[in-house]
């Protein structure tokens, strides 16, 4: 899609086809309103710029609607299409799964929404769980038990934490239970009322675990399913539960399904277009065999 762009102080002219010139205007109006709360760095006019080319791609003249988090430490919004398809999603359904490439803030946004749970007394507690599945490192060798082998792998869910909450509240709220670390195995014969539940790296659940997790949900408790089909660590021979599981409860009213793309990366640029050599080399490669 190419465009020419001519100003003259505040008076933009755009050249190009009618469908170009149409997602241009939208662009520069998006960027212009989001100044109102934000300062207008490469990062979001980057982002931008990924949404406009999602919504060429889709044919669309459109945005998703508006979907917020509000918490004590401000307001955290979705920044691409599927980013606020996603939130709109969890706040729509009991359980929402969160599929795609590291990067594209389905973890934090996750965690987002928790934490606005928690200050809102809609939940009683956040119960972050994780498979312990060894990617490479061996867990034997960690110091500590289960629990401790496990909490470096889930440094993520913690950073969003520290972010929003600040690092003296998160280790109070541990303290007090609010906030539970349980690896995978921990929630076997548990049922979580009241919680707001967050699985991350779902792709490295079994078919059975994946079961067991699903069936621990309780009464007026979220939960959320996270993690990356293109990055299973299980053993030679076992499905992965997260690929498994989308084909099972596709059509289930109450449970809903983001699909990210490379395009929501919001990290560096380069990122993405790693990401999409190495998907092509894959197919390259497939298609040989």
């Amino acid at each position: 899609m190419a465009v020419e762009i001519n100003n003259r102080s505040n008076n933009f002219h755009i050249r190009g086809n009618k469908e170009s010139v149409q997602l241009t205007k939208q662009l520069l109006v998006e960027m212009y309103i989001s100044t109102e709360t934000e300062l207008l760095s490469s990062q979001s006019i980057h982002l931008h710029l990924q949404n406009m080319e999602i919504m060429s791609d889709r044919g669309e003249g459109e945005d998703t609607d508006e979907v917020s988090i509000k918490t004590k430490r401000g307001m955290i919004r979705g920044r691409t299409i599927n980013q606020k398809k996603y939130l709109s999603n969890i706040q729509e359904n009991d359980i929402s799964f969160g599929i795609g490439p590291a990067g594209t803030g389905k973890t934090y946004l996750a965690v987002a929404c928790a934490v606005a749970a928690i200050e809102q007394d809609r939940a009683r507690r956040l119960v972050l769980v994780r498979p312990a599945v060894e990617a490479g490192e061996k867990l034997g060798f960690l110091p500590g038990d289960l629990v401790q082998k496990v909490d470096p792998y889930l440094r993520p869910l913690y950073d969003a934490l520290y972010e929003m909450l600040g690092f003296e509240k998160v280790s109070k709220l541990i303290e007090r239970n609010v906030i539970e670390v349980a690896p995978l195995a921990f929630m076997r014969g548990r049922t979580l009322n009241e919680a707001f539940i967050i699985l991350d790296e779902a792709q490295n659940t079994t078919i059975e675990q994946m079961k067991m997790f699903l069936t621990r949900i309780g009464f007026n408790s979220t939960a959320i399913i996270t993690g990356d089909i293109t990055q299973v660590d299980l053993p030679n021979g076992k499905q992965s539960g997260l690929r498994h599981i989308v084909d099972i409860l596709d059509d289930e009213k109450g449970i809903s399904f983001t699909f990210f793309k490379s395009k929501d990366i919001v990290r560096h640029p380069l990122v993405a277009r790693i990401l999409n050599a190495y998907d092509r080399h894959e197919k390259k490669h497939s298609n040989n065999d």
